[in-house]
């Protein structure tokens, strides 16, 4: 394979402008690529879900759970591909989230969703409507907007009928939109206020009032009639319009009565709202109209925000007078801000990288070569993240960002070997000589280029091999960051060879010239002298500089990944089942108002209960308040106390105050801590979270927490108690912020149980009740009425003071048929059915097939997520072994919430780690083809895990996803280290010895010192290129940053180390090996070339 490259090599190198002119069309290429990749803030990190969503409309949500979701649950957990099946059940809707392994294609799993459901259908109640949800993933709520009128000339229900009946539709027309969602105001309706004693009066029933409002609202067709010629269509126009309409509806008509009866003399008809489920509000200013974009599966986001922004633009001019759109979330901002985040961080990279090679070769010409590669290969990559479809986010950026410096290695290598080279040859040699000595100094480092490069590629196994969220978040890392490597390994042996004859000219500076090279001998040859002198006290220096690092990183703590700062805040509280929705009202707009309060704060937007859409499960207990914030640059400073405040002289306060300000922005921690303490309320439990974040922890885990508790179990009473119990056991856990058991009963139930006996003494059945109940007290939509685009429904109900109260509701008349059928009196409902309240689930949760509570617990920052769950499963266990937290048959618990990922991933790391080492070894094994060696190498990595563990210990991170995956790469980084190292030793000393200067200790020493001293501009060159091409993904602020700085910090703190402690104690250790094989070559008469394997 070395002599395959070194001959494409040679062959790039004689038809360089074939490969100049290729790599044109290719960087063409990679510009049409680069325009078609989507963007998006981050990959899309939910698993493929389809969700079942049935409506049976009046039903109390113990009714839906057995008759609905928990047949469908039970069927759908035998579909293939089936990871999870979560059921919730609510009062008139059921919603099943059926989760399906993450290689699952989202368009097969709604085929087979339906497939199940045809079977199961007709087991299902009359009545009930079952649907599929939108086919869009967790984090499909890309935009949300506001329909308010300031003026006062439209009320709720006019602005509620804008947007499902104009808006609505015109959005949803827009490509790349799978729904559009409304939230609040009121959908009008014709509602019928029934007097049961004028009904009794004239001998009518519920029924008979209902069938002639049904008969009331209509059109119909005659088809068509030849007039004069012309053919006419007939049809007959009764659509309602108004109330008159209704009134007049005729129920009764007989010469006895004279005029006919109509509804208006038997009820009350007006218009009123639909019963909520759901409402919105505005900056704590009042109720208004809101609205929400779901994305359909797969599309690019930012453009389909742009595409609904541009309708809403277009049909803003149609609006009423005094009505507005007001945009109360956006994701394209922060898409935008997390590319603009990456974009500086790379532009930055470059320059730096750029800079490093011009200081240490100066000369421009040769320059060049790694900073032209660096920009092509980084378009390069493109061409295969447009053809994979991997969108550009802020963590396939963040792959190319990591890439940029390992992949001006090769370049930095061959061109310091090509100055090596020229430095010694005659001035005078010929074309054809200076391209063949090029050539050749190429072939010499292709062999350790091509083995580090793969090396690099091999120790990212592990990240490719993340399953679920860590996998859907770091896998575009990994692709990426492998096609700027792979195309920068292209490059090194196709367009290097190409440029090498055009830009490596001129004046060389040899390195006893160069004044960088002669400071950094001046300052390294002393150090490594002393360090092969004494090696001991080297040795003992790395090894205590190891052990230092253990405890540091058993410290560091645990989290499964740190907060993406998305730019905006989700604020979601809940509270104690039961809650009206005009008391969820009046408490939303005192939370909005104190939010809104703050001068960080742009909007805020609250939601309380549901959407019209089956991707929003939420009860009325539960709030989602989206808080837009302003940029920070425009947030308060705080002042801050220094450790020089208050004695430093004046003369020095200006420095000190530019390193350390005593002034300087709120963080975002501080933000969230100021508006937790305006907002804490009685009897709420708060958790602070963010968009994005907060829909991919619950579609995951069903949790919106960090940590969750699960109760399993089959009794709703025993799950409730234990909840309850845990809840008040962690509660004392140091870190506990909020903790919350989300009681499933508490709801208020008003029971109408039938009397068997008494039903059959007046001739009723069980279903004549039924439909009572359904049509006088549920107040059932019993028609619908249309007006232009507009549709309303009518309702039929008992009047309202009737239903208010337990006496009257007993009170109320049923009607109880005669011989004949027809009705000759009524008894009141008391006779035939019991009427009380009673206790239970205002929703129900299941899993498995199984009931299941959760405990919700937020913890504090400070608090590191792995640590506070051994503490709170310790203090559980206790409970249990106490007999203090009772489970009863069939319970069991489940800790779940991102503590969950932290576990996957961690058990998949501690398979794939030793894997992708054990591949490194074998990489290194070919290369060296000697074990002692792969050895030697493999210390690089320990010592490069010292740095990493201080830097990360001194910024105060916690091992997490990010930082394992900044781990990962800097195994690879550091095998590459000791590789150049090992390689350049191994030049000298072979060098040595066919000279046959190898005799002693000290020749052995003076080789290793001409290997490490006379080559160490080569690997600072890489190491510094790698390390401060690293540096501005340490001081990127704004979306995204926080991710990538936990990726680069342990790659730069162990770049440093590695530096240090691999440029010392490998030529010492490997000066002990070479000692030790001369030693034996003196002992039993060996040649020494022998022993070291030169002719091997």
């Amino acid at each position: 394979m070395i002599s395959a490259i070194g001959k494409l090599i040679d062959a790039c190198a004689h038809h360089r402008g074939l490969v100049i002119m290729a790599y044109v069309v290719l960087g063409w290429l990679a510009l049409r690529a680069l325009e078609k990749v989507p963007l998006d803030a981050v990959p899309d990190l939910s698993d493929p879900q389809v969700i079942v969503f049935t409506e049976w409309r009046g039903r109390s949500p113990t009714l839906v759970e057995d008759q609905v979701t928990y047949p469908l649950t039970a069927s759908l957990l035998a579909a293939p591909g089936v990871e999870a099946v979560r059921g919730y059940s609510m009062f008139g809707m059921s919603f099943v989230h059926v989760l399906f392994a993450e290689d699952v294609d989202v368009y097969w799993a709604r085929s087979r969703v339906q497939e199940y459901l045809a079977g199961i259908g007709p087991r299902l109640p009359e009545g009930a409507t079952v649907t599929l949800g939108p086919d869009a993933t967790g984090i499909g709520w890309v935009f949300e907007y506001a329909l308010v009128d300031r003026t006062g000339q439209h009320d709720l229900a006019e602005l509620r009928a804008i947007q499902d009946f104009e808006l609505r539709y015109a959005l949803e027309s827009v490509q790349g939109v799978a729904q559009v969602a409304s939230v609040g105001g009121y959908e009008r309706q014709f509602q019928v206020q029934l007097d049961p004693q004028r009904l009794r009066a004239h001998g009518l029933t519920v029924g008979d009032v209902a069938d002639a409002v049904r008969r009331t609202s209509g059109e119909s067709s005659g088809r068509i009639l030849e007039l004069g010629g012309r053919e006419a269509f007939v049809r007959g126009r009764g659509y309602l319009h108004d109330l008159a309409g209704l009134e007049s509806a005729v129920l009764k008509a007989s010469p006895e009565l004279g005029a006919p009866l109509r509804l208006g003399d038997v009820a009350e008809v007006r218009f009123g709202p639909d019963i909520r489920r759901g409402l919105a509000e505005l900056d704590g200013q009042g109720e208004v109209v809101g609205a929400i974009v779901v994305a359909r599966y797969g599309v690019n986001a930012r453009d389909v925000i742009e595409r609904v922004k541009a309708r809403l633009d277009e049909v803003a001019a149609g609006l009423p007078p005094g009505v507005e759109v007001v945009t109360t979330y956006d994701r394209s901002g922060l898409i935008d801000r997390a590319i603009d985040t990456l974009k500086h961080a790379l532009v930055e990279e470059g320059i730096v990288v750029a800079l490093v090679i011009l200081i240490f070769l100066l000369h421009v010409r040769s320059a060049l070569l790694p900073i032209v590669g660096l920009p092509l290969a980084v378009l390069l990559a493109f061409l295969p993240m447009a053809w994979l479809g991997i969108p550009a986010t802020i963590m396939s950026l963040g792959g190319i960002a990591i890439a940029i410096g390992a992949t001006v290695d090769a370049e930095i290598v061959m061109v310091e070997a090509c100055h090596k080279r020229l430095e010694h040859a005659p001035k005078d040699m010929s074309e054809e000589q200076r391209r063949n000595l090029l050539a050749e100094a190429a072939r010499e480092v292709t062999p350790a280029i091509f083995f580090s490069l793969l090396i690099i590629a091999v120790a990212f196994i592990p990240v490719f091999g993340l399953e679920g969220q860590a996998g859907r978040l770091f896998k575009p890392l990994a692709y990426t960051k492998t096609f700027v490597m792979l195309a920068a390994a292209l490059l090194s042996v196709t367009l290097a060879p190409a440029l090498r004859d055009l830009l490596v000219r001129g004046k060389i500076y040899s390195e006893e010239r160069h004044p960088i090279s002669r400071a950094i001998r001046a300052v390294y040859e002393p150090f490594v002298y002393v360090a092969l002198r004494k090696p001991r006290t080297t040795l003992a220096i790395g090894v205590f500089a190891v052990l230092s690092a253990i405890p540091v990183f058993m410290r560091l703590g645990s989290e499964f990944m740190p907060a993406l700062n998305e730019g905006d805040i989700l604020y979601m509280p809940t509270t104690f089942p039961g809650l009206s929705i005009e008391e969820a009202k009046r408490q939303l707009a005192r939370q909005d108002a104190r939010l809104a309060e703050f001068p960080e704060v742009e909007r805020v937007f609250g939601k309380v209960g549901r959407a019209e859409t089956a991707t929003d499960p939420a009860p009325l207990s539960m709030v989602e308040t989206v808080v837009m914030l302003r940029p920070p640059e425009e947030w308060p400073t705080v002042t801050r106390e220094r450790w020089w405040s208050g004695w430093a002289p004046s003369f020095l306060r200006g420095p000190l105050t530019r390193l350390w300000p005593e002034e300087t922005p709120e963080t975002w921690d501080e933000l969230v801590a100021k508006l937790s303490a305006a907002v804490q309320m009685p009897g709420w439990t708060q958790a602070f979270t963010m968009p994005i974040r907060a829909r991919v922890d619950m579609l995951t885990t069903g949790v919106r927490t960090p940590v969750g508790v699960k109760v399993f179990g089959r009794d709703l009473p025993a799950i409730e108690a234990a909840g309850a119990r845990i809840e008040a056991v962690l509660r004392d856990v140091p870190g506990t912020r909020s903790i919350l058991y989300e009681r499933s009963l508490g709801g208020v139930y008003v029971d109408i149980v039938p009397r068997r006996d008494d039903l059959a003494r007046h001739g009723l059945q069980v279903a004549d009740l039924g439909e009572f109940v359904d049509l006088a007290i549920g107040g059932e939509p019993i028609a619908a009425t249309i007006d232009g685009r507009r549709r309303y429904t009518v309702q039929l109900r008992v009047a309202e003071d009737l239903r208010g109260d337990l006496d009257r509701l007993r009170e109320l008349p049923v009607a109880v048929p005669g011989p004949t059928s027809a009705v000759t009196r009524t008894v009141p409902l008391s006779e035939v059915a019991d009427v009380a309240l009673a206790e239970g689930p205002p929703m129900l949760r299941s899993e498995a097939g199984l009931l299941v509570g959760y405990v919700y617990v937020d913890i504090e920052p400070w608090r590191d997520l792995g640590g506070y769950v051994d503490d709170a499963r310790t203090r559980v266990d206790a409970a249990l072994a106490s007999g203090e937290l009772v489970l009863g048959p069939g319970m069991y618990l489940k800790w779940t919430g991102q503590y969950e990922q932290m576990q996957a991933m961690e058990a998949r790391m501690r398979v794939l780690v030793p894997l992708a080492l054990a591949l490194v070894a074998l990489l290194l094994w070919l290369q060296f083809r000697d074990l002692t060696e792969v050895l030697i190498v493999l210390l690089s990595i320990p010592f490069a895990l010292v740095g990493s563990a201080w830097l990360l210990w001194l910024l105060d991170y916690r091992l997490s996803t990010a930082v394992w995956v900044g781990i990962i790469a800097l195994v690879g980084l550091a095998a590459q280290t000791g590789v150049v190292m090992i390689v350049y030793i191994d030049q000298a000393f072979f060098r040595r010895l066919r000279a046959g200067k190898i005799r002693d200790l000290d020749d052995i020493i003076w080789a290793h010192m001409e290997g490490t001293v006379l080559r160490v501009r080569p690997k600072l060159m890489t190491v510094a290129s790698m390390m401060l091409g690293l540096v501005p993904l340490l001081w990127a602020t704004g979306s995204g940053a926080d991710v990538m700085k936990r990726i680069a910090a342990p790659m730069v703190g162990g770049l440093v180390s590695s530096a240090f402690l691999t440029l010392e104690l490998i030529p010492v250790v490997y000066t002990y090996w070479r000692y030790a094989q001369l030693r034996r070559s003196q002992r039993t008469g060996r040649p020494l070339a022998e022993i070291c394997g030169l002719h091997r």
